[in-house]
């Protein structure tokens, strides 16, 4: 039987709702006061808090934040006869299930307690299923519970075991490298590799002999043939990441390899046959390059078979809190320690949007474990933490000079820790730092003359 709290400063408003709820059949517990009844409700041990808005010292929204950073599967409904459009709005925004003014009928009070408690039962059906659904597909590093997380989720494991080429669209740090590995992780390809390359971040000439390799002396410093990517991902599944930044001249070689499944190296007219699943992500509006005349139309046409688009953070804030605990969980294990968040730390990034998105809050979260002093992580401990200066203001999203700048900070700042705990943990060995940071040696020599590092910066 559901379990309820009811939290009320009044006694008779306690006694009188007890008494209703317990005639109908469930089991429930008072509070005299708002410190009780948070400290109560956050434990876990109940489906439903029933608690009047204003109290004492510690009032319903106080609750209401104490139990939610917590419990957040425990569903509130907020009670008050002082009812106005901002305290509702406040209350849901805060996670309330909802909100009711008194007085109000007993008819009323049991539809809503029992919507409530029905919510209550599928959220954890849902949170079981992820469990197991997560454990069989491979998907222990995607995180969350909205309803279009699960949508993706849905379609993965769909589209995974056909051959289709994929294309994932979404902003950066949505999450399309995880896609396309869950995506691999899951189709008939899963035991041979998953090969990947950002497009952005070579040259034209580099790109197309990473890509098809090259002959011997086909360039200069080209002192032997070499095989390329995706040779090496014969069997497998090739990522292209950014494949928006491609140059035109690759984009024609690319398309050719895609039809036919066949590529040629740099300086040889010889075919080689390769049998590769392509995945390609981009942050950009391909359609609108196509028209631009920056990307190729009938390549778009290749790549565009399964479309999977990633939502950016702040349209799924539901699942800030469970990516929260995650990462705070990945680096304490990681760093040793024990850092926790403070009362006000999810509240904050409940009203940031994140132009970083689920990337920007990790990096958040790495270097606030990395330099907290006390134990206890504030929103002032964040990189980016939500202030005057980085709220949403009234147009609904921050200015685009501030993110940018914002973002370009975190990102540095999140590389150069990584990049330099990567060199000392393997004596300065670039080779054995790129594959500890799951990156080519070349992308760790340009990451780290964009970011002044040398072997002396290591500490």
């Amino acid at each position: 039987m559901p379990k309820i709290l009811i939290v009320d400063d009044q006694r008779n408003m306690r006694t009188t709702l007890a008494m209703m709820l317990r005639g109908v059949g469930y089991e429930v517990d008072e509070a005299a006061d708002g410190e009780q009844g948070g400290a109560s409700g956050a434990t876990g041990a109940f489906d439903l808090v029933l608690t009047d808005l204003r109290m004492g010292q510690k009032d319903g929204i106080e609750v209401l934040r104490a139990i939610k950073e917590r419990q957040p599967m425990t569903e509130v409904i907020v009670m008050t006869a002082y009812g106005t459009i901002e305290s509702a709005v406040e209350a849901m925004r805060l996670g309330a299930f909802d909100y009711i003014q008194k007085p109000f009928t007993e008819q009323e009070l049991l539809v809503k307690v029992q919507k409530a408690l029905e919510n209550r039962r599928l959220a954890g059906e849902v949170a079981l299923l992820t469990r197991e659904f997560k454990d069989r597909y491979k998907f222990e590093n995607i995180v969350g519970r909205s309803a279009v997380i699960r949508e993706v989720l849905g379609r993965v494991v769909r589209v995974a075991p056909t051959d289709a080429t994929v294309l994932i669209t979404g902003e950066s740090g949505t999450g399309k490298e995880l896609i396309a590995k869950a995506i691999h992780a899951n189709s008939r390809r899963a035991d041979r590799a998953f090969v990947s390359i950002n497009c952005a971040a070579l040259t034209e000439t580099l790109l197309e002999s990473e890509l098809f390799g090259h002959a011997k002396g086909s360039f200069t410093g080209a002192q032997t043939a070499r095989k390329g990517l995706f040779e090496e991902a014969d069997g497998g599944t090739f990522f292209f990441d950014e494949i928006g930044e491609t140059p035109s001249s690759v984009q024609a070689k690319l398309l050719r390899a895609i039809q036919e499944n066949e590529i040629r190296r740099v300086g040889e007219n010889k075919p080689i046959h390769v049998d590769v699943r392509i995945v390609a992500a981009t942050n950009q509006d391909l359609l609108k390059a196509v028209s631009e005349k920056r990307f190729r139309q009938d390549l778009y046409y290749r790549l565009n078979v399964a479309r999977f688009t990633l939502p950016p953070l702040r349209e799924r804030r539901e699942d800030i809190a469970e990516l929260l605990g995650y990462f705070l969980d990945k680096y304490n294990r990681k760093m040793g320690v024990r850092a926790r968040l403070s009362d006000n730390v999810l509240e904050a990034l409940m009203r940031y949007d994140f132009p970083g998105n689920v990337r920007e809050l990790e990096h958040m979260v790495e270097q606030a474990v990395a330099l907290v002093q006390s134990g206890t992580i504030t929103a002032d401990d964040l990189i980016s933490p939500p202030s005057t200066a980085t709220r949403t203001p009234a147009s609904g999203h921050p200015s685009e000079g501030t993110s940018r700048r914002m973002l370009a900070n975190v990102v540095d700042s999140a590389e150069r820790q990584a990049i330099e705990t990567a060199l000392q943990d393997t004596a300065g060995n670039r080779e054995q730092a790129a594959d500890l940071l799951g990156i080519s040696p070349t992308t760790l020599w340009r990451k780290m003359t964009r970011l002044g590092i040398t072997f002396e910066t290591r500490s």
